[in-house]
């Protein structure tokens, strides 16, 4: 199981008590879940009917409560590759059938670079970029490492998970949106259009059900973003959430060998909670 944040939702308070509640029902999964947080829970609880949190304490929290024994998954124990050492223990990635996945923490909320209007602040902090930075570095480092890694083993295809919906088809963006976002976009196209193989982004945060090529050439992203080369080999999925949060998304993946041949590697469908 991958569950792509927002694990509350952005207008209820960010308390110990509640985040204590929710990895109780993680650790009750029979499955191994990896779990990268969203906006909702630590970015956007500097909001007064969030608790008027400083965010920074939130990320802290929510690394002490979720990733405390880092190198393992939530739910049934699998091992995991994280970047614990430098201080992002959420960044994980793992290998099964020749697929190299990822999880990565990048936040709605323009990357968790907005202001902090909760606590009276009308531009980022010093504190807040420096976090940004850092942070953005890590998920830089964790998709080239994924990428390179892939292509040693020769793996068939990668998969990267995240929380931010970097294209959003819903609304169009202003720089304030999604600027935070654009190293990682280019860090995207180079190592996708560079990988001999199938290559795709889950994410949750706009959590209405979406399948797309935003970085494949023509897209109108590209310009947005500023970025260089294009990635016709990526696709990308928003799964449901909020009040579309009715079904879970089944992702199967082909056989390896002749038995998969001519096959994408990847297919989905949208399971009822009910099912």
């Amino acid at each position: 199981m991958i569950h792509v944040g927002d694990i509350k939702n952005g207008s209820t308070v960010c308390s110990d008590a509640y985040f204590a509640q929710i990895r109780a029902d993680f650790d009750a999964f029979t499955h191994p879940l990896v779990y990268t947080p969203g906006d909702n829970e630590w970015t956007d609880c500097h909001r007064t009917n969030n608790g008027a949190y400083n965010p920074l304490e939130r990320l802290a929290k929510i690394r002490q409560m979720f990733f405390s024994t880092p190198g393992t998954t939530l739910g049934a124990t699998m091992p995991v590759a994280s970047q614990a050492a430098v201080g992002v223990p959420e960044n994980v990635s793992f290998t099964r059938n020749r697929v190299a996945f990822a999880a990565i923490n990048v936040p709605g909320s323009n990357n968790a670079s907005q202001p902090w209007t909760g606590l009276g602040k009308t531009a980022e902090t010093p504190e807040q970029a420096a976090e940004v930075r850092s942070r953005t570095a890590a998920d830089i480092a964790e998709v080239r490492q994924t990428f390179a890694q892939a292509k040693q083993r020769h793996d068939r295809t990668v998969v990267i998970s995240q929380q931010a919906d970097m294209f959003d088809p819903t609304y169009t963006p202003t720089p304030e949106d999604i600027s935070a976002f654009t190293p990682l976009v280019q860090a995207l196209v180079d190592e996708a259009s560079a990988f001999d193989g199938e290559v795709y982004l889950f994410n949750g945060d706009s959590h209405v059900y979406n399948s797309d090529r935003p970085l494949a050439a023509g897209s109108a992203w590209l310009a947005r973003y500023g970025v260089q080369g294009a990635a016709d080999n990526l696709t990308r999925v928003t799964v449901d959430g909020s009040s579309n949060a009715t079904d879970y998304l089944k992702v199967d993946v082909a056989a390896d060998g002749a038995a998969g041949k001519g096959q994408p590697v990847l297919s989905w469908r949208r399971v009822p909670f009910t099912q």
